[in-house]
């Protein structure tokens, strides 16, 4: 049997489907800067040597790494208010779990970063004399960032990505959104070509961005 494709009756509800992109771009900006305060104390935290503080951070980043996102969202708005006999809100169970994901892998993109700048370096800084902020501040920071930039850019992309998974609790997003559309209208092949192409229009233009950086750095390097 031929389908007929038909794109008319969407336009009744582009406000739901304007709401639900407003909603997943505020989550993934407000992930992304939660992320990365949470990102800058872990990934400082594991470059200490005290292991009263480094070993609790280590089983945070592999507990968060080493499992899939859908899980830690359903088990953190499920699971969890079971064992703290508390009720945790879809909203705030998202963003929190959302941060903390992507949190770590920030974390370990600043300590990558910092740790990638080679020995001749922090030797120079120490001949210099400096402390080990001003050594932080002045000699190893500049160069970090420079190459901690392209990973950052690529783990916010993946980010706007991973924002679709909270529509499993009923957070009001592009993708739930195009659920509640299609479960009223019938016409999944529609709605969820929409969706997707609303999602392409959000992420290409960043993905090229980033691309176009990271050419920029190599060009640099030569």
């Amino acid at each position: 049997m031929h389908y007929q494709w038909s794109f008319g009756f969407l336009q009744r509800y582009i406000p739901l489907l304007e709401w639900g992109t407003l909603v997943t771009l505020a989550f993934t900006v407000g992930t992304i800067f939660l992320g990365l305060i949470i990102g800058l104390l872990v990934g400082l935290g594991r470059l200490t040597r005290w292991k009263l503080l480094n070993v609790p951070l280590v089983a945070l980043t592999e507990a968060f790494r080493c499992t899939p996102l859908l899980v830690q969202i359903v088990w953190f708005y499920y699971a969890l208010p079971v064992l703290l006999h508390i009720q945790i809100p879809a909203i705030p169970a998202a963003v929190a779990v959302l941060s903390l994901y992507t949190g770590v892998f920030y974390a370990e993109i600043f300590r990558g970063g910092i740790i990638s700048i080679e020995a001749g370096q922090w030797d120079a800084a120490r001949a210099l004399g400096l402390s080990p902020w001003r050594m932080m501040q002045l000699v190893i920071l500049p160069q970090a960032i420079r190459r901690m930039v392209p990973p950052f850019v690529n783990q916010s992309i993946t980010q706007l990505k991973n924002t679709s998974l909270v529509s499993t609790i009923a957070v009001p997003d592009l993708l739930y959104q195009g659920t509640i559309i299609t479960e009223t209208t019938y016409r999944p092949l529609e709605v969820y070509t929409v969706v997707a192409l609303i999602y392409f229009a959000l992420l290409f233009p960043s993905t090229m961005l980033a691309q176009w950086y990271e050419r920029k750095l190599t060009k640099g390097k030569t």
